[in-house]
């Protein structure tokens, strides 16, 4: 469905299959490098441009693994927000970020060593978004999706683009250093954190969270009334 060459290491190509396969290559041999298998199948791989063995694939079950090609028992992070399918992932030039886009009709901006992403782009005529990349100036993204359009957005999205008045600069630094300074304050966490969501996609993320407590009491009542041991504990990463 998908393969990506490696940027660093040039002979190294990574492939997903539609039977659940990430398989690597080395194009210097004639055999398979490395194999892995998912639940459900990935849509989309691509690697990192700073770190020649770190690679993220775009999965069916509405998340994005990030992987170290030298350990690919566990995924490194399991990236969750979406609420269908991931269809396409991009990185970001300076390899600290990557964009996924959805089936859900949304992209959103993961940071590599997170969890959960930073910002959510939507419209209301948006339709699946299919396909996304990041532009190497590193201030913008593209998005093809359904309804035939490609739309830019800006990476960051309160930068203001165009030249800037040095007291202007220095403003913009200021109120930076300021969000820095006090990030951790509860009500400027909840403002940085809060996003505007379509209806639709809040509501599939309040049945999600339901869903998944579901399973985790299940699993909490499971252990307690079986033998002890014989119920393992499996954390998110490893049910890949």
């Amino acid at each position: 469905r998908s393969s990506d060459l490696n940027p660093i290491e040039t002979y190294l190509l990574g492939s997903c299959a539609s039977d659940r396969n990430i398989v690597l290559y080395d194009m210097r041999q004639a055999a398979p490098l490395k194999k892995v298998i998912l639940e459900m199948r990935s849509n989309s791989l691509c690697w990192n441009p700073m770190e020649a063995f770190v690679f993220t694939v775009a999965n069916e079950d509405y998340n994005l693994y990030t992987f170290d090609m030298r350990f690919l028992d566990t995924p490194t992070k399991v990236h969750m927000d979406h609420v269908s399918a991931v269809l396409d992932v991009d990185y970001s030039p300076t390899g600290k970020e990557f964009v996924s886009a959805s089936f859900d009709k949304s992209i959103r901006i993961f940071p590599v060593d997170k969890g959960h992403s930073r910002e959510v782009y939507h419209t209301k005529r948006m339709q699946h978004v299919i396909s996304v990349k990041w532009s190497s100036d590193n201030k913008y993204i593209l998005c093809g999706s359904d309804e035939m359009n490609i739309r830019i957005w800006k990476a960051n999205a309160s930068e203001k683009l165009g030249v800037l008045a040095p007291r202007e600069r220095a403003a913009l630094q200021y109120h930076q250093k300021l969000k820095e300074k006090f990030q951790h304050h509860p009500q400027i966490k909840r403002i940085s954190r809060h996003r505007h969501l379509p209806k639709a996609i809040y509501s599939q993320m309040k049945e999600q969270r339901v869903m998944k407590e579901a399973r985790r009491r299940k699993e909490v009542n499971h252990r307690r009334h079986s033998k002890p041991g014989s119920v393992p504990f499996t954390a998110e990463i490893g049910r890949a």
